[in-house]
């Protein structure tokens, strides 16, 4: 089926859009959020109908990113409502913040290994670029329990322009296709944390995106191709270029990366805007520790008020 040519631009503009309003709606309503995504698994018939059983590629990234979204909202309910039982507390221990890591970290290797079986090599070294200089789980990576719970990642304007830039060659090469559809997601995670003022937000906003992205491909495998199809905006020369660019802007960022923690500078210059105040300022009166989580206070002197229990040391809960 054919469409007409300005079906695709205004397509992707809405789509953009519906998606920036779809990452709101998951930020605010942290409970219904986990809920959309089990609810999601009942998709899985189609999954298997529309989904080559030899595609290791989209079966791993589906399954890598809809059950890590349910984990991320269990997270978000133990930061928010702070129960006060074994597993929920558990929940708000900083190992947490590692497995959230570990699963970008994940996400970014499997498309890396794509590229490599693709031939795409100078891509590759960017995605592997990106994983080594991922902001640190347990130091970068926040429940923000004053709010909704949201999952805030302290990443540089650098890695997620890379990030960007890598993943839109990356599809490029690998489901031509589906190019412009992929163009939408990456400029609505770059675009909600601008619109926000808040670039810790950029992490959230690309899970969300990426994964309502991934259900509608696999349950509608026409959708994107009939209404935005970029099949012929391929050009394998332009292809190995932009990978070439992609791995040599890559590299001197790793050196900033490395400088910025060798010097002790990371814990300020990785965060930005507001959050960069807040942990400062919290620093100075000592009451965040290096980990941006709160410090426990003091017992109080006979005859005081006690002031009220902190969660747990292990905890992740604040915003700076």
């Amino acid at each position: 089926m054919t469409v007409p040519v300005w079906v695709t631009p205004i397509s992707m503009v809405v789509y953009t859009v519906l998606l920036m309003l779809l990452t709101e709606f998951m930020r605010r309503h942290y409970r219904t959020s986990m809920w959309v995504w089990v609810v999601s698994l009942v998709t899985i018939p189609l999954w298997i109908a529309n989904i080559p059983g030899d595609d290791w590629f989209r079966w791993a990234k589906n399954l890598s990113v809809i059950l890590p979204l349910i984990f991320a909202g269990l997270g978000r309910i133990a930061a928010v409502e702070q129960k006060d039982t074994p597993f929920w507390r558990t929940m708000r221990k900083r190992w947490v913040r590692w497995v959230l890591y570990g699963i970008v970290f994940c996400n970014i290797a499997e498309a890396t290994l794509r590229d490599v079986q693709m031939g795409n090599m100078m891509n590759a070294l960017a995605g592997f670029i990106l994983c080594v200089t991922m902001p640190f789980g347990d130091k970068f990576w926040k429940y923000d329990t004053s709010s909704h719970g949201e999952i805030l990642s302290y990443t540089v304007p650098m890695w997620n322009f890379l990030y960007t830039t890598w993943n839109a060659c990356f599809v490029y090469a690998e489901g031509h296709e589906f190019f412009a559809s992929t163009c939408c997601i990456l400029a609505a995670a770059e675009l909600y944390p601008i619109v926000m003022r808040r670039p810790e937000l950029y992490i959230t906003g690309r899970i969300y995106t990426l994964g309502a992205h991934l259900l509608l491909r696999s349950c509608f495998p026409l959708l994107f191709p009939t209404i935005m199809n970029s099949a012929a905006w391929f050009n394998p020369d332009f292809m190995a270029g932009w990978g070439l660019f992609n791995g040599i802007i890559g590299i001197p960022f790793v050196f900033w990366y490395c400088y910025q923690l060798h010097t002790g500078r990371a814990d300020v210059a990785f965060r930005r805007g507001k959050a960069r105040a807040v942990y400062l300022e919290g620093r100075a009166n000592g009451t965040i520790d290096e980990y941006g989580d709160p410090v426990a206070l003091p017992a109080p002197a006979a005859g005081k008020p006690q002031a009220p229990a902190l969660p747990d040391d292990d905890a992740a809960p604040v915003a700076g």
